[in-house]
């Protein structure tokens, strides 16, 4: 047993939770794409296209590059966030606190105010360390969608809204689905005007209410 172990152990699980709530959250924080840009063209994400500091309006001024990029970045630091939980203590509760921490940090760091990315490549990096199996259960209900629509955004919010279900399905626990429902809540806020923006484009729009007769 190493020092690090020692001292959680002495301290308690509610000390194991905060640090890891901390580390995670922080690590979301370090929003690359942001920085990136900021490095090489001096400008601010946040006040460029959607304002978000994802891949995809990244890659609006960097091109594919920048995308690529930032998209490793956020992915890796998700990944690397649960990795670290569950290495570090051992506990796949820990594991599910440092994958919802490390995307509420993508959504929403502190140094910036609060406006991050929308957590899609951050949470599928935390889904590979935390279940693998739910990672390939949500690319399963990503593809009919998309073979459908032939689009990628509301398939995807289509797949992270059917996740919990897919969890309950596969029998891994009320605590398991639970965190998931709350990570795939939180990709699905971040994402809610893309998904008004989609509903638009594909011409469901909702029938006006009739007016009232007023013979």
């Amino acid at each position: 047993m190493n020092w690090l172990e020692s001292a959680l152990e002495l301290a308690g699980p509610w000390w194991w939770g905060l640090c890891v709530a901390l580390g995670a959250y922080a690590l979301g924080c370090v929003a690359g794409g942001y920085y990136l840009v900021r490095w090489t063209t001096g400008l601010d994400m946040r006040r460029v296209g959607s304002g978000s500091v994802g891949a995809r309006n990244v890659s609006t001024v960097l091109g594919a590059k920048g995308f690529v990029a930032t998209l490793v970045w956020d992915v890796a630091k998700g990944a690397l966030a649960v990795w670290a939980a569950g290495r570090l203590t051992g506990d796949s509760r820990m594991e599910a606190l440092a994958w919802v921490a490390v995307v509420a940090g993508h959504l929403w760091p502190a140094q910036l105010g609060f406006r991050g990315g929308k957590g899609v490549a951050t949470s599928l990096g935390g889904l590979l360390f935390y279940d693998a199996q739910l990672l390939l259960a949500l690319g399963l209900l990503f593809l009919p969608p998309w073979a459908l629509l032939r689009r990628t955004i509301l398939p995807g919010m289509i797949a992270y809204a059917l996740l919990p279900g897919a969890g309950w399905f596969l029998d891994h626990g009320p605590v398991k689905v639970a965190v998931v429902a709350v990570v795939s809540a939180l990709v699905l806020f971040a994402h809610r005007r893309n998904l008004v923006e989609e509903w638009t484009a594909l011409g469901w729009r909702p029938r006006p209410a009739p007016e009232p007769d007023k013979s």
